[in-house]
């Protein structure tokens, strides 16, 4: 039985370890068993049972042979855009007889692939004792953004996914605020906070990079039978002063939104993640309720009401449906909330 039925506390940072963003695993002390690559596969893991390889039995993640002689494996992932680690999941789904007893996690800044001998790495979790087919989530203590992570396992054995929840902490000093960018992508800082449904498809695919590759890959809720809408919330990158939006409904044809409303406010440092959700109900509205077509790149500028610094909205899609990204062009602000 796959271990996947269990609530991810992170779920509200972004998956800094997705090959999408750039991320791979750079360096295994061993993988004779399954390849390094696997182990940030984006999907979930899956078990064939009479699958085999020259290698034997076929597994769906990072697996090294059995150590015979001193010592512990490891991996490292190189994140593609460098981030603040929250949280990890050390994933063992379908790994029984052959998970690692305990594991480790190490974190470090480089501009090397692999980073030599002299590089130091720091503890970010000690030494913890895991189970076999089962989500080991675990709270990181944020330090600096870094670029490497180092996956050790004691002594030897198979982890079917390692996911790195954070975020990206862009330096905003060297960025010019005559130039417009993306407030909202997630190499901006951007995030996807809360949203009442995603029942297909993540809210944090909303602003990641380039259009979506399939209906699969942006936020979609379920068919909603009762009255009501679907909304999320994001915040940006950094405040600054929207000036023109996109919502792309590419590959939703049967399952886009009727409409649309966007709303934004300046929210400041110090209010609760619950709070904010509530209080994002009655912010101003930054886009009115506009019609959305299928499969479609939708762009609105002189539709925008206001011109002041915000650093969060609120998308609601009427009454449910699937929407690729969002993308929110502006200049950013001085002020910092």
């Amino acid at each position: 039985m796959s271990a996947t039925n269990v609530e991810n506390p992170f779920h509200q940072w972004v998956r800094l370890e997705q090959p999408r963003l750039g991320s791979r695993a750079v360096f295994a002390t061993d993988d004779f068993f399954a390849p390094m690559e696997r182990m940030i596969d984006p999907s979930p893991p899956v078990f064939i049972a009479d699958k085999y390889d020259d290698h034997g039995k076929w597994m769906d993640g990072w697996e090294s042979r059995r150590k015979r002689v001193p010592g512990h494996d490891f991996c490292i992932v190189r994140l593609g855009i460098p981030g603040l680690i929250h949280g990890v999941d050390i994933d063992t789904s379908f790994f029984t007889g052959n998970y690692p007893p305990q594991a480790s996690l190490e974190v470090c800044v480089s501009d090397d692939e692999i980073p030599g001998e002299t590089t130091k790495w720091r503890e970010a979790l000690g030494k913890q004792t895991l189970s076999g087919n089962s989500h080991h989530y675990f709270a990181i203590k944020a330090g600096e953004p870094v670029t490497h992570v180092r996956l050790n396992i004691f002594p030897d054995g198979g982890v079917a996914r390692l996911r790195i929840y954070g975020e990206v902490k862009p330096d905003w000093s060297s960025v010019e605020h005559t130039r417009k960018i993306d407030l909202l992508a997630l190499e901006n800082g951007g995030r996807a906070l809360a949203c009442n449904d995603e029942h297909f498809g993540s809210m944090h695919n909303l602003n990641v990079p380039g259009r979506g590759i399939n209906m699969g890959d942006g936020w979609e809720t379920a068919r909603r039978r009762g009255p009501g809408n679907d909304w999320v919330v994001l915040a940006l990158g950094h405040a600054g002063v929207v000036e023109d939006v996109e919502i792309d409904t590419a590959h939703f044809k049967g399952n886009y939104p009727d409409r649309a409303l966007l709303q934004a406010a300046f929210v400041e440092s110090d209010l609760s993640f619950d709070e904010l959700v509530k209080q994002s109900e009655t912010w101003p509205v930054l886009l009115p309720e506009v019609k959305l077509e299928m499969d479609r790149q939708h762009l609105f500028g002189e539709q925008l009401l206001g011109a002041e610094p915000v650093t969060h909205v609120r998308l609601s899609i009427f009454p449910d449906g699937g929407v690729s990204r969002l993308r929110l062009n502006g200049y950013v602000s001085d002020e910092e909330s």
